[in-house]
């Protein structure tokens, strides 16, 4: 019937909207995320330092600790070299001002040297915006 359909095309634009729509909080987070990926690649310390948290945790997959200082020297003083790094499979878990991002994250150090990876990234909204206080990355099973 004509009402039906009309209900069923509502419900379905409804559904399609509500999908479409993401908190504005989750499009910050994601914007930090695409700020952190490329100040990695670039080597741009100046933007690290400014989307990194003081007191940042960063896990890598073979379980080295290192603090935001740490990654900071790492990336500028050209001892860990990023040639590439894409993020799939992305979700984002809001709890107030703390964000959980989790996904593949697939790093190459060169051609030959690359990890495929699931990592959780912590981020924490304060003062300055969008910071990452925690990662955690595990190599996915070959």
């Amino acid at each position: 019937s004509e009402i039906m359909t009309k209900a069923i095309l509502c419900f379905l634009a409804v559904a399609c909207l509500g999908a479409a729509a993401t908190d504005p909080k989750e499009k910050e987070v994601l914007a930090a995320m695409d700020v952190y990926k490329n100040a990695m690649i670039s080597r741009d310390g100046a933007a690290l330092d400014r989307v990194l948290g003081s007191d940042l945790a960063y896990v890598h997959s073979g379980g080295q600790f290192e603090t935001k200082a740490n990654v900071i020297e790492g990336i500028t003083k050209a001892t860990t070299i990023i040639e590439r790094l894409e993020f799939s499979g992305t979700t984002v878990r809001l709890y107030g001002n703390t964000a959980l991002v989790w996904g593949r994250v697939d790093l190459w150090h060169s051609k030959t040297d690359f990890r495929h990876m699931n990592v959780l990234h912590v981020w924490v909204k304060g003062a300055q915006g969008w910071q990452m206080v925690s990662r955690q990355a595990t190599k996915l099973a070959e």
